[in-house]
């Protein structure tokens, strides 16, 4: 069982900066050997895809919302994943949350359907 928790959540203004961790556990767990995404979900609207990094090669890939302000990074060592949020609006406000799945090699990163293993979820909140 893997188990992902969340956090750096919080207040900020439009324009700040937030970053985003998530810690990953389990029996052998290795971060290297799983595809991992952000997700987020806004309230009274579906949860969506913010980035993703495939799994080894470390492969990153972004919604258009996300692109040249938010960056996913891990740290392998730490079997943490990171998501770098900069130049926030308020529509960036929502419950971001992590997932995982070992091994995937596909192209559905993008689809909350692919992923095994969730996190609670951290809230965003930003005021403008």
């Amino acid at each position: 069982q893997v188990q992902l928790v969340e956090s750096g959540g919080g207040l900020v203004q439009a324009g700040g900066s937030l970053r985003l961790s998530c810690a990953a556990s389990g029996r052998s767990f290795s971060i290297m050997t799983y595809t991992m995404g952000w997700f987020r979900q806004a309230p009274g609207k579906e949860r969506e895809f913010v980035a993703a990094m495939r799994w080894l090669g470390g492969n990153t890939y972004y919604a258009d919302s996300a692109k040249g302000r938010f960056t996913i990074s891990r740290d392998n060592n730490k079997n943490t994943l990171y998501l770098q949020m900069n130049s926030l609006e308020a529509e960036d406000t929502a419950v971001y949350s992590c997932a995982a799945v070992k091994l995937y090699s596909g192209s559905g990163y993008y689809s909350d359907k692919v992923y095994d293993y969730w996190g609670q979820g951290t809230q965003v909140t930003v005021s403008s």
